[in-house]
């Protein structure tokens, strides 16, 4: 673990830019860049056009360490460059972000109120490749669509046991056991998820600081202990499929905790667009999100 990026995940201000659009989320993704479903023919050409858009953002003078403290890459990602370095360096060393990886597989089906995610049985050597591409951490996702007690117990059992074997291997987990906006019972899920992550944070101590990602609570400060906790480095907010507006606005009234958007950060930004009319864009979004992190 870098001793510089961390005391930067943890004092910095700033945000997560999320930009690791995975194979079902990119057609979505790239449609709403304005690059419809005709313009590519296999996950090949929509892979090459999904980093098109990708290098675009981070190349883009909008996208710096003065508002971004790190950044989520898809794996395919890693074994790419930005402006002719490798992604991840090209992050730290040229924009001073902090370089994370998706590592989970997707999900399984709903049972129980909750999809946990798919086995992961190639995760050793994905985080060897993470470490030998110097990434700083990584990230992996489940959702919690009602409240279920056996169901998220079982999502956060899932959770921390990854993460612990990803801090074994030297990096820093954020745990995403994402809970839908629309869920009815979403104010019941996150009293029930928090008092399942807080159990197993007092009972398991990890080697390294760990952080979580957790849609934006219905009551104002209800994270604030995670946020608080010792063990935990930061604690990040998902926008979840609310437009930048209104998650912004939810966001800046829960104090310490910051953004990681990833469809609300590229809202409004287009292929068409020239690049002045995209670094605006793209500014005016950053500013934005920025701003709603710094409560």
């Amino acid at each position: 673990m870098n001793n510089e990026q961390e005391e930067r995940m943890k004092s910095g201000s700033g945000f997560i830019a999320a930009l690791d659009q995975s194979g079902g989320s990119t057609p979505k993704a790239l449609l709403l860049y304005g690059i419809g479903k005709d313009r590519y023919n296999d996950d090949v050409a929509m892979f090459d056009l999904v980093h098109a858009m990708r290098e675009r953002i981070v190349t883009s003078p909008a996208f710096s360490g003065e508002h971004i403290l790190g950044s989520i890459l898809f794996e395919q990602t890693i074994g790419r460059e930005f402006a002719g370095q490798p992604a991840a360096d090209y992050l730290w060393e040229t924009k001073q972000v902090v370089p994370f990886l998706k590592v989970d597989k997707g999900l399984v089906e709903l049972e129980d109120g909750v999809q946990v995610m798919k086995p992961n049985p190639g995760l050793d050597d994905l985080l060897a490749r993470a470490n030998a591409a110097r990434i700083f951490g990584t990230k992996m996702r489940s959702v919690i669509q009602s409240a279920n007690p056996a169901g998220i117990a079982r999502i956060v059992s899932q959770q921390f046991e990854t993460a612990h074997q990803i801090a074994a291997a030297g990096l820093v987990p954020i745990l995403e056991p994402e809970i839908t906006i629309t869920a009815p019972d979403k104010k019941d899920s996150e009293e029930i998820l928090l008092e399942e992550i807080t159990k197993r944070l007092e009972a398991e101590p990890f080697p390294l600081p760990i952080m979580f990602k957790l849609s934006i609570p219905e009551v104002d400060d209800f994270y604030a202990p995670l946020i608080a906790h010792p063990a935990v480095l930061r604690v990040v907010a998902l926008s979840g499929g609310f437009s930048r507006t209104e998650a912004n606005e939810r966001l800046a009234r829960n104090h310490g905790l910051i953004a990681s958007f990833s469809r609300a950060l590229t809202e409004g930004l287009s292929v068409s667009q020239t690049d002045a009319e995209f670094d605006a864009m793209l500014t005016a979004s950053i500013n934005s999100i920025y701003q709603a992190s710094l409560t």
